[in-house]
């Protein structure tokens, strides 16, 4: 079946967000088979974009494809998890570490309004907003270094901090009182300039905030003595 004339070129763009949305927010769980007759249903498309949008989802490395059965969702492994805390934990430190005085202050100042919106969210149990302000405000640790090529590494690992983020379930809204302490003391961190206490809260902050599952020896033994 090929696409309809009234498909506008964004018809596989379209399916690509929503079905990746649903797999980061945990709508379609691990072990899920998607088909593409209901997707295109689903989604009012036709079959030809909603191909496209697995096609690149599978590249990505968010579900594998099987010829005539389906697309079945990955998921993150719990090395998956280890190594993305690592790597956060880097890019975020080494950013805040090269940020200039001024730069920290700035920031700081965001960060705050940030933690009143994530308290709000919390107040509201709105699960969705609190993950978008919690990615955001850490994003600004790494913006505050001004080196783009950072940033841009920080954003490749957006889509797997989201769906850590949203795995955590209901573990995250029992948690948030706490997170948002940590960011409180993160922000301290940031504004006096004490860059190794901010490493050492955020490397017990990224830790405690995973799923339970991945929570062993490579989750807290991350990045060992260079930030000691």
């Amino acid at each position: 079946m090929t696409a309809g004339p009234s498909e506008s070129p964004s018809a596989s763009e379209r399916a690509y967000q929503v079905i990746r949305d649903r797999i980061l927010d945990g709508t379609q769980t691990p072990g899920t088979m998607l088909g593409e007759n209901t997707l295109a249903a689903d989604l009012g498309v036709s079959r030809t974009p909603v191909r496209v949008a697995l096609a690149r989802l599978q590249d990505e490395g968010w579900i594998v494809i099987y010829p005539k059965r389906g697309a079945l969702v990955q998921g993150v492994s719990e090395r998956t998890v280890a190594e993305l805390a690592d790597a956060r934990f880097v890019l975020e430190t080494t950013a805040v570490d090269r940020a200039s005085g001024e730069l920290c202050q700035r920031l700081a100042e965001r960060l705050e309004q940030s933690i009143e919106k994530q308290r709000v969210a919390f107040a509201d149990r709105d699960v969705r907003r609190f993950i978008d302000l919690t990615l955001r405000f850490h994003r600004g640790f790494v913006e505050a270094g001004g080196n783009t090529v950072l940033l841009e590494l920080y954003d490749q690992l957006s889509d797997r901090h989201r769906f850590v983020l949203f795995a955590s379930g209901d573990r995250l809204l029992t948690r948030c009182a706490e997170i948002i302490a940590e960011h409180e003391m993160l922000t301290g961190h940031l504004r006096t300039g004490n860059t190794a206490e901010f490493a050492r809260t955020l490397r017990g902050h990224i830790a405690e905030n995973a799923p339970p599952s991945a929570v062993g020896r490579e989750m807290t033994e991350f990045t060992p003595s260079i930030w000691e």
